[in-house]
């Protein structure tokens, strides 16, 4: 496919990045990405928008945007976008394994080795949730400040978050989504400024049309040939691949998924699995991670490695085969008023998921809001690496526990 033309612009870096620059940085991400699918999203815009540039604040918010409408795990799903539009598909790979792998190789060890330990109450992972919300307000600030100038669309982010807490169901986002569109298509008539990014699209569409043929295919044929052959390796990943297929809003949401496939056929005990989640709020990454652990109990290494690879294949099938249409609709005059609604709907997503789950669980004490007041002050105005900020977070979480 011929690459769309390119705007130039301060901050956009159009020139194709290596394999190795995007392993490094969602390396980096995989390592210190706390606090769930939100809070992921506020660190890649922190990494990929405003440190490196790598993209836009509206490509990214519409690359947002058309993750939240994909089924799946949305923060791995934009990961994988940036590391295609960045260095091509195995730009994505690339971006997948470095944000993925650190927290599924800690959870098989956790499935093999450390069954029985009792940290769902550690001190550190209180200090990790209070670096979530300081994490997530400043996505809340800095993207509100570009996507929701005026009332009309501070009205629509908030008419957004207001139903997301009302409303809290899996379909909500979608449904909040694509009536953002309709009133930013009506609102908006002439779309985007003309200062706005084009996205340079290294996957062609007929690349496209096959990615999402496989993804429908695999989801029809799989439940089939786990009937026609009893094979322990293929029965995983029907279960796996079915799960990260049909769950809308990622993260938790993909739980009672997971339960209903391994408790009742024996995989994994009731007891195994809640403490397997117990392990996953401890660890960075996408919760979808989890899958790694029940792997591990079920199948072992080898388990392990399908039931990973099975949830995830969805996610890179969808981005890759929506990626090239996407990136041609957002052209459009008409979507792009569309997309205006959007971006402000998502903030709207986002302000709502700062207070349920993540203060709600986080804040619980008036010691608790003193450290995250901290923690913003440490990335916003000191502009501190969020690593810094999540090795003082987790410190900070053992001391107050231990007082």
């Amino acid at each position: 496919m011929k690459p769309e033309p390119q705007q130039t612009l301060e901050a956009t870096n159009a020139k194709p990045g290596s394999l190795w620059e995007v392993l490094r940085v969602s390396t980096k991400l995989g390592l210190t990405s706390f606090g769930g699918p939100i809070a992921h999203l506020g660190y890649f815009h922190d990494e990929y928008v405003r440190r490196r540039k790598w993209m836009d604040e509206k490509a990214y918010a519409d690359l947002v945007a058309l993750c939240q409408f994909l089924p799946g795990p949305a923060s791995s799903q934009v990961g994988i976008g940036i590391g295609i539009l960045r260095a091509g598909l195995w730009g994505g790979v690339m971006a997948w394994l470095g944000f993925t792998l650190p927290s599924v190789i800690v959870l098989v060890l956790f499935a093999l080795l450390l069954q029985g330990f009792d940290i769902a109450n550690a001190g550190w992972i209180h200090g990790l949730k209070i670096v979530a919300v300081a994490i997530v307000a400043q996505a809340v600030l800095g993207m509100g400040q570009k996507l929701t100038p005026d009332r009309s669309r501070v009205t629509i982010a908030v008419g957004a978050a207001a139903l997301v807490l009302l409303w809290p169901t899996a379909y909500t986002q979608v449904l909040i989504i694509a009536a953002a569109g309709i009133l930013g298509l009506w609102l908006y008539k002439k779309g985007l400024d003309p200062g706005s990014q084009s996205l340079r699209m290294p996957v062609g569409k007929l690349f496209a049309i096959g990615c999402l043929v496989l993804f429908f295919g695999l989801l029809a044929a799989l439940p089939l040939l786990r009937q026609m052959f009893d094979i322990q390796w293929l029965a995983l990943f029907d279960s796996f691949y079915r799960s990260g297929s049909l769950v809308f809003g990622g993260g938790h949401v993909v739980l009672p998924l997971l339960e209903r496939e391994v408790v009742p056929t024996g995989w994994v005990s009731p007891e195994d699995f809640l403490a397997g989640y117990g392990a996953a709020q401890a660890v960075p990454g996408p919760l979808f991670t989890f899958a790694g652990y029940l792997g591990a109990m079920s199948g072992g290494i080898t388990g392990a490695i399908v039931a990973t690879a099975a949830i995830f294949l969805p996610a890179f099938l969808l981005v890759a085969g929506a990626l090239p249409f996407w990136n041609g609709l957002r052209n459009s005059p008409r979507v792009q008023g569309a997309l205006i609604g959007i971006n402000a709907a998502v903030v709207g997503i986002l302000l709502a998921a700062f207070y349920v789950p993540i203060w709600t669980t986080a804040i619980t004490a008036p010691v608790d809001f003193a450290l995250a007041l901290l923690l913003f002050i440490l990335l916003v105005f000191w502009k501190l690496p969020p690593w810094v900020v999540v090795l003082a977070g987790a410190l900070a979480g053992m001391i107050i526990g231990w007082i």
